[in-house]
């Protein structure tokens, strides 16, 4: 990796462009699939026209819908915007499926209960569905954020930042050691959030790390 250490504000400054396009639409994704998985999830004929359209958007190419932005968006064909809409739609279509099988995989007598008790439907899905609705959630989200880390390599091809532009220029180039060292390092970068993603789940949900521990004994 001599590359690297030999051109380290380069390989930083496009790691840190690469963090921001991908992990920004993964957020942006999460926040919007939420509310519309639970309502997906309160009516079927919702869920099926929901979980269509989403499986439809996925099947876009994404250099289709990069260039597809601009005159939706009103921006400049490079506008780092059109990255995060675009790759917020790609979010968005797999996570909502997720969050809507997530939410119809709690077991009836746990919603039962809750509105025994007086929840509202509001207070029920905050209080009692999402919370465990997380492991679920989260192995959604770990696909999302890998898959988006990737895909923001293929906007480097018509000039997004990103370390996808390793690619791109050592191709050029003919500089083995930069398309390597890009490879390399979107690897790293896709290991690392999702060893963080699954950290993340663990915290959330310790009445699973509890079972898990009585099993275990």
């Amino acid at each position: 990796m001599s590359w690297v250490l030999d051109n380290l504000d380069q390989v930083l400054r496009l790691l840190g462009q690469h963090v921001v396009y991908a992990l920004v639409p993964v957020l942006l994704g999460l926040v919007l699939a939420i509310p519309l998985g639970w309502v997906a999830n309160r009516t079927p004929t919702v869920r099926t026209v929901t979980t269509n359209a989403a499986g439809l958007l996925y099947t876009v190419p994404s250099l289709a819908l990069f260039v597809f932005m601009p005159p939706l968006l009103g921006t400049q064909i490079l506008d780092p915007v059109n990255v995060v809409v675009a790759l917020t739609v790609y979010t968005l279509a797999l996570l909502v499926r997720t969050v809507s099988d997530a939410l119809s995989a709690v077991p009836g007598n746990v919603v039962d209960a809750a509105n025994a008790m007086g929840y509202t439907p509001l207070r029920r899905f905050v209080g009692v569905e999402l919370p465990l609705a997380v492991p679920v959630i989260v192995a959604g989200l770990r696909v999302a954020a890998v898959s988006t880390i990737s895909l923001v390599t293929v906007g480097a091809v018509i000039g997004f930042g990103g370390l996808g532009l390793l690619f791109t220029e050592g191709f050029n180039r003919s500089n083995d050691a930069q398309i390597l060292s890009g490879i390399v390092l979107v690897l790293l970068l896709a290991l690392v959030v999702d060893a963080l993603l699954l950290l993340a789940g663990k915290v959330l949900t310790p009445w699973q790390r509890a079972r898990t521990g009585k099993v275990g004994a």
